[in-house]
């Protein structure tokens, strides 16, 4: 390592050479490879060996279990769809060395674009490469369907960077999620590369695959949403029945036309019957949820792949485990509360259940724990984490045309943290304000 750390200062450009430009250039390379050499030399500082670099990095690692079982989880469905995948576990290397060959390619584009733009800029304005973007880049393959162009995810990182990120400042100053701001514009931008059966299940959707007999390439949140839909239908179906057999004891002479009708809508309401049941009866048990063995975003299927990456995460002290509980306890006090309402079948899913599926877990560990885009008042943490938890079930549950509503959620609370934390202080200090006066009288 001395030979190569040489070499690099052998390199190193000069503040008054000519290729001073890219001094930011060659700092990000040399600080990600070596400890930087300056040492403070007086007043009270805290000495420690962790830099923003190195923070960034622990976080990578924690991605890293998602990571491995989304390539694996990848390829496993690509094989069921072609009804070649027999149990989980078989054919391992086949399964895992196509996950790597879809998803690569993707990490690849996501990094480096993003690191392109943020190379630019630090060379532009002349400051130091700012490392932000290194968790970013990770985020952004594991939150996307496997099938997605990668020309779409270089545009959509272009976008989030810029005008995400880099128009307020660069790291930190964000207002907003970087990752999720790419997956809101590949979702507003593209939509049917965002959602519907074929997206998340590579190759199938090129033109002349041969797709396996029975298999669909709809996600548990797709079928849940569907059934939702459906059952919406039959209730309006149910409503026009009962409205038509009042009409044939007001007006008997239209009793064989109206009879007609109401046949013809009994049909209709026993084939949605059949569908929403059909839907229910294919959502994975809480076990496979948990498990991972489902289609979805690369990297948000297996909640114990997640949890991995939650212990290093908190254990390191670099998520907040105050807005990681109440997220999901925000999730829970949703879910519980569908569970006393009577309506769509996507509202009694067993609140643990809910969480388990979709994106949810992955977004309570690595998404609304985003340091920068989060309140930062302890109080506020509760506050926040808690409903953006709560409207993530609310928008998931009923607004059925999109079926996961953790990105949107996060997103509107990551502009609403100012907010939260002003009053959160504006309340301490009235809070001291009165105890002062008090002493005083």
């Amino acid at each position: 390592m001395k030979a190569i750390e040489n070499m690099m200062r052998k390199f190193e450009p000069t503040h008054e050479g000519k290729w001073s430009k890219l001094h930011p250039a060659w700092d990000a390379f040399y600080t990600f490879l070596f400890t930087p050499g300056e040492t403070t030399q007086k007043g009270a500082h805290i000495r420690d060996g962790i830099d923003l670099k190195r923070t960034m990095f622990t976080v990578i690692i924690a991605l890293i279990p998602c990571l491995l079982f989304g390539m694996y989880n990848t390829g496993h469905w690509h094989y069921a769809s072609l009804g070649q995948a027999g149990e989980f576990m078989d054919n391992f290397g086949d399964k895992f060395m196509y996950g790597v060959l879809r998803t690569l390619p993707i990490v690849i584009v996501s990094y480096g674009v993003g690191l392109g733009i943020e190379f630019i800029f630090a060379i532009k304005n002349g400051h130091a490469v700012q490392e932000g973007f290194l968790v970013s880049g990770m985020l952004i393959p594991l939150i996307v369907p496997i099938d997605v162009p990668l020309w779409m995810v270089a545009v959509a990182v272009v976008f989030a960077v810029v005008i995400g990120k880099e128009v307020f400042g660069g790291t930190g100053m964000n207002i907003v999620n970087v990752a999720l701001t790419t997956r809101a514009f590949l979702f507003i931008g593209y939509p049917t590369k965002m959602s519907g059966d074929k997206v998340w299940v590579g190759g199938l959707g090129d033109e002349g695959t041969q797709v396996a007999d029975g298999f669909s390439g709809a996600t548990p949140l797709g079928d849940l949403a569907t059934a939702a839909s459906v059952h919406v239908e039959n209730n309006t179906a149910l409503d026009k029945i009962a409205a038509l057999k009042e009409k044939i004891t007001l007006m008997p002479d239209l009793k064989d036309q109206l009879t007609a009708k109401i046949e013809a809508l009994n049909e209709i309401v026993a084939s949605n019957t059949e569908v929403i049941t059909n839907k229910l009866s294919i959502v994975p048990s809480m076990a496979d949820s948990l498990f991972g063995n489902i289609m979805g975003s690369i990297g948000e299927t297996s909640v114990y792949a997640i949890a991995i990456g939650a212990f290093i995460l908190l254990y390191t002290g670099i998520a907040s485990w105050r807005i990681m509980l109440s997220f999901i306890a925000g999730g829970l006090v949703m879910g519980f509360i569908f569970n006393f309402i009577d309506g769509n079948p996507f509202q009694a899913i067993d609140p643990l259940h809910q969480l388990a599926l979709g994106g949810f877990a992955f977004g309570a560990v690595f998404m609304i724990t985003d340091p920068v885009t989060g309140c930062q008042t302890n109080t506020g943490k509760f506050i926040y984490g808690f409903l953006a938890g709560f409207f993530a079930i609310l928008v998931r549950v009923f607004n059925t045309a999109f079926p996961e509503g953790v990105m949107m959620s996060i997103l509107f609370f990551n502009v609403m943290a100012p907010l939260i934390d002003h009053y959160v202080i504006q309340a301490n200090v009235k809070r001291r304000m009165k105890r002062l006066k008090t002493k005083t009288v």
